[in-house]
């Protein structure tokens, strides 16, 4: 990911425009593998770099860090390109780290050929969140895992040890 500030023309100086370029790879193999692997075999080739990740981490600037066993850890160094009109992280970029944390937990306790896919995702807001935060942290771990559903919450935590959000989500489990 690339994050570069332009000039190009007098207009962009003038207002201050910036540009982002990312890129990502084709996750259709990732999502192929996901139905025929187990959990956490699956997150390793992703996190080992065998598989793809997911073109959305590269869309908003996040990183997986640890995904296995119940436990999703992502990380997040906020940015203006993620802000909102009034000039913070949009919540919409804090939820769906939230939404990842919660949702890889389950996946990592999944048995190959078993998915799941989100019910509900319910986010406390609780700091504002600013590129002048700096380095945040979000973990999620399942609370429970049953036949066919199963629930997860995560923490979106500082360097600090404050928390700037937390949230809640059910998921619906298909077995093979």
């Amino acid at each position: 990911m690339q994050l570069e500030r332009t000039a190009a023309a007098g207009e962009q100086e003038a207002t201050g425009d910036r540009r982002r370029t990312y890129s990502w790879a084709d996750p259709a193999p990732a999502a192929a593998a996901a139905l025929k692997l187990d959990g956490d075999a699956f997150f390793a080739e992703l996190t080992e770099g065998r598989l793809p990740m997911p073109p959305v981490m590269q869309t908003l600037g996040f990183t997986a860090t640890h995904v296995r066993d119940g436990v999703a850890r992502f990380e997040l160094d906020p940015a203006e390109f993620q802000y909102n009109p009034i000039g913070s992280v949009h919540g919409g970029v804090i939820a769906t780290v939230c939404d990842s944390a919660c949702g890889c937990a389950v996946h990592s306790l999944l048995p190959a050929g078993a998915y799941y896919s989100s019910l509900d995702l319910s986010v406390k807001f609780l700091r504002r969140v600013t590129a002048e935060t700096g380095h945040l942290v979000c973990e999620g771990t399942v609370v429970h895992l049953g036949a066919r559903s199963a629930l997860a919450e995560a923490k979106l935590t500082g360097t600090d040890g404050k928390i700037y959000a937390r949230a809640t989500s059910s998921c619906m489990i298909f077995r093979p």
